[in-house]
């Protein structure tokens, strides 16, 4: 099921979302409605707080259209090893219409289960790595606009705040 996405300033976009005790039918189906939002969007990354559920749960597929798909299920995870530094644009499904340059790490190795509940590791780098680290920033409550410099974040939150003016 296609669930609707969250946008900014949504306050439950900055709530930390509590771990998954037990991964069972209840998770499957979270996990399937959020891969379901991500390829409906379209988007290459979505946590479950985009979604207003507050678990900690990613997915992510930075795989192109021409691509098969490399649907990632992240449950629990946990950045463990970081390194190296990137400097990309980003953007947001919870965040439309506004990009940025974003500091992050080039390369991480990132812990989480599956959803049988074996954990996996993954070695990212490049869009992955940015985008393990942005989608797991949305479980902590953590935007990838505040991560922009004072005065940038100033100038989203103006734009942001005329866009939902005129949307009135």
């Amino acid at each position: 099921m296609i669930r609707t996405i969250l946008t900014y300033p949504n306050p439950e976009l900055k709530k930390k979302s509590a771990p998954v005790a037990i991964i069972n039918d209840s998770v499957r189906a979270l996990a399937q409605d959020m891969v379901e939002t991500m390829y409906d969007a379209p988007g290459v990354g979505l946590a479950a707080p985009q979604i207003g559920v507050h678990q900690r749960v990613i997915v992510i597929d930075i795989s192109a259209s021409d691509e098969p798909p490399g649907l990632i299920v992240a449950i629990n995870p946990v950045i463990v090893h970081a390194e190296g530094e990137a400097y990309e644009e980003e953007g947001c499904l919870s965040v439309p219409k506004f990009a940025a340059n974003v500091r992050r790490h080039a390369s991480v190795v990132v812990k989480a289960l599956n959803l049988e509940g074996v954990e996996c590791t993954w070695r990212a780098e490049g869009l992955l790595a940015i985008a393990f680290q942005h989608e797991i920033d949305h479980l902590d409550g953590i935007l990838f606009v505040d991560h922009l410099s004072p005065l940038k974040r100033e100038l989203f939150q103006r734009k942001a705040r005329k866009a939902a003016e005129e949307a009135r």
